[in-house]
């Protein structure tokens, strides 16, 4: 069963559970002692069903409008939870001490990226991310280490997150997606090393406490903003999940309604 065919199926079934619901009731109350004009033939479920069975099949775009007004109304409960989770967040989010930042550290808009290094979309997204840093000199971009694809993800964040140290993170972040295979360990050290890091130290650092505070602090933010998948962007208290085709186009934007009007919620 696909989800617009499950959904389907539970919009018709919530119909006719509200109808036979109301029908009962006004049954009830007219079969009340004292009510005049009862009905003589008992209430008929199969009979109700059935007229709504084939008014719905008569009228499929009525579940149309069904499904569309429900999405609009997840969609609007989604965006008011995201928002309070912002502002009630906004520090962590925005101003973390345990996250690396590119671009303007004092800029005066900030766009924060929740990412794993093994996303093929996160991928994709990189050059969008890098462009923007380059071509507005105000914005600043924090990166949220999301390991969700398993202990190799995990590891390939550490050792960025450590690089951070040695003041090479950005360095870092942009060579474990643009180099070709799988982001780990070893392909991190590797890289550590192309880059002119004192790499036992970095392997010292990926133990320091703050290195898995920082992908914890991560872990719960997403959680609480109800993330489904990485990419996600928060540009001040707006959303853009995923990596569309006009990704920098969107961020541009977003950027620009910040500085002009600024955030709805803090930030």
């Amino acid at each position: 069963m696909t989800l617009k065919t499950g959904l389907a199926t539970a919009l018709v079934a919530a119909v006719v559970a509200a109808l036979v619901t109301a029908v009962t009731i006004v049954v009830i109350w007219r079969t009340a002692p004292g009510v005049v004009d009862a009905p003589t033939a008992a209430l008929d479920e199969k009979k109700i069903v059935a007229i709504v069975h084939n008014y719905l099949t008569k009228n499929p775009e009525v579940l149309v409008e069904m499904t569309n007004e429900l999405d609009k109304r997840q969609q609007a409960e989604q965006a008011a939870q995201q928002q309070k989770v912002i502002s009630d967040n906004a520090d962590a989010i925005f101003r973390s001490q345990l996250a690396n930042v590119a671009g303007n550290p004092n800029g005066d808009v900030s766009v924060v990226e929740f990412f794993d290094y093994n996303c093929g979309f996160c991928r994709r997204a990189l050059p969008d991310v890098v462009k923007l840093v380059n071509n507005d000199d105000k914005v600043r971009v924090v990166f949220k280490e999301l390991p969700i694809f398993g202990d190799e993800s995990e590891a390939a964040a550490k050792v960025a997150l450590a690089a951070g140290k040695q003041g090479k993170y950005f360095e870092m972040h942009q060579k474990l997606f643009s180099e070709p295979g799988k982001a780990d360990k070893d392909k991190a050290l590797k890289i550590a090393q192309e880059l002119g890091l004192d790499v036992p130290q970095l392997e010292k650092d990926m133990a320091d406490p703050s290195i898995q505070q920082a992908l914890d602090e991560a872990k719960g933010l997403a959680q609480k903003l109800g993330l489904q998948g990485t990419p996600l962007y928060l540009i001040g208290d707006r959303i853009v999940p995923g990596a569309p085709d006009d990704l920098y186009d969107q961020l541009t934007k977003n950027v620009a309604e910040v500085r002009e009007k600024g955030c709805k919620a803090t930030c």
